[in-house]
């Protein structure tokens, strides 16, 4: 199983590379997929981490 290269509360600047179903936006790091609302895709944003799942995690623009 890979390693989780996020926790909660850590931030990160990251562009968003596609908007998925819902809406939110998507970011990447690592590899690891990371969901940020309110954002369109090619922006480059700050993000803090809200919620982290073994798969994914979701994040809020700061």
């Amino acid at each position: 199983m890979r390693k989780i290269p996020v926790k909660v509360g850590e931030t990160y600047k990251v562009r968003i590379s596609a908007v998925g179903r819902e809406g939110d936006g998507i970011a990447k790091i690592d590899g690891f997929v990371v969901f940020v609302p309110n954002v369109q895709e090619g922006n480059e944003v700050e993000i803090r981490i809200t919620k982290v799942l073994k798969r994914f995690a979701f994040a809020e623009k700061i």
